[in-house]
């Protein structure tokens, strides 16, 4: 049975767990260590001027990641394209598809928190101006060739490793940017189900082929324990801090999420977000999935907590998912 396994980071790192510094290293080993245990991806995501520290450098934690590795491939879910220089932009990301040997692809997003785009002197209602932008001068940019920017001329070398450059999809929470996906040629990652039906219709319209739908139905973080009460307890305030955040800024700024709050660890648990498995329940499910992403730092967790998982996803549940059932 061929499975999909990866691993997801954001790197918070709130002042009731581990420094920053622990969760930082403890992040480059796993990757290391999940692509010798036949890990396909690791996700990294993007937030600007949290209290948590949520990493605001994919780019940068992508470059240590690919130094530590040589197969494993990461994906930047999303990059706030409205917060860079689109010639910058260009040049790091050509610089790191050549250090990585091709191994870097990048959801592109418009962002959804006011906060951070007034950071960079940005407003909320010129997002997806910037976001057609950017990518309109990467795609000029890694031809390697001169090309018109705001007046100027520029040339972004060196070319990226692959032709085209970094594999690239949008992110998006609207029908418009499903819409926006399709017109402008690129696979769609919405933020739920509904959302895939407009960017088909749009797709369809200029007959575009849509390709297989996403997978959207995952659990947002997996922990592997032998003694699933036990760990929960240990794992709950990470979780709540994580899910209670992230709703706070879908609020705030009226943008549309995965992310409820919850009042407690009790409620929060049983909504099934957040699952604390047994080895042989985590096989089950990914027999039935035939994948498995893990967050094993989330919420800023203890590295050590986050190991045991990891070791038991190896050593129990991975080979229980592969037997015949």
């Amino acid at each position: 049975m061929s499975l999909w396994l990866s691993l997801r980071y954001d790197l918070r790192a709130p002042a009731f767990g581990p420094p920053a510094e622990a969760l930082y290293r403890a992040a480059l080993d796993q990757c290391a260590w999940a692509e010798e245990h036949g890990f396909a991806m690791v996700t990294l995501s993007e937030h600007h001027g949290s209290d948590d520290g949520y990493c605001p450098s994919p780019l940068v934690m992508a470059a240590a990641i690919a130094g530590r590795t040589r197969t494993i491939r990461m994906m930047i879910a999303a990059l706030i394209v409205p917060l860079y220089d689109p010639i910058r932009l260009a040049e790091d990301l050509a610089v790191l598809d050549l250090a990585s040997g091709g191994r870097i692809d990048v959801i592109l997003g418009a962002g959804y928190r006011p906060e951070e785009l007034a950071m960079f002197g940005r407003e909320m209602d010129e997002r997806s101006q910037l976001l057609e932008e950017g990518l309109e001068v990467l795609r000029a940019a890694w031809t390697g060739e001169p090309f018109e920017y705001r007046g100027r001329t520029v040339r972004v070398t060196p070319r990226p490793s692959r032709p085209e450059g970094p594999g690239l999809l949008l992110g998006g929470s609207t029908p418009a940017a499903a819409r926006r996906a399709a017109r402008l040629g690129l696979g769609f990652i919405p933020v739920d189900a509904t959302l895939w039906p407009p960017y088909q219709e749009a797709c369809a319209a200029l007959g575009r082929d849509v390709g297989p739908a996403p997978g959207l139905d995952a659990p947002r973080f997996v922990h592997v324990a032998d003694d699933p009460d036990r760990a929960w307890a240990q794992i709950a305030p990470h979780a709540l801090h994580d899910t209670n955040t992230y709703s706070e800024w879908l609020t705030s700024s009226a943008a549309r999420g995965p992310y409820e709050a919850a009042a407690d660890a009790d409620a929060l648990r049983a909504r099934g977000d957040y699952l604390v498995l047994t080895p042989d329940e985590c096989a089950a499910m990914v027999r039935r999935s035939g994948s498995l992403m893990l967050h094993p730092l989330m919420g800023g967790l203890d590295p050590d907590l986050a190991w045991e998982s990891l070791e038991l996803v190896v050593s129990k549940v991975l080979p229980r998912a592969a037997a015949p059932a």
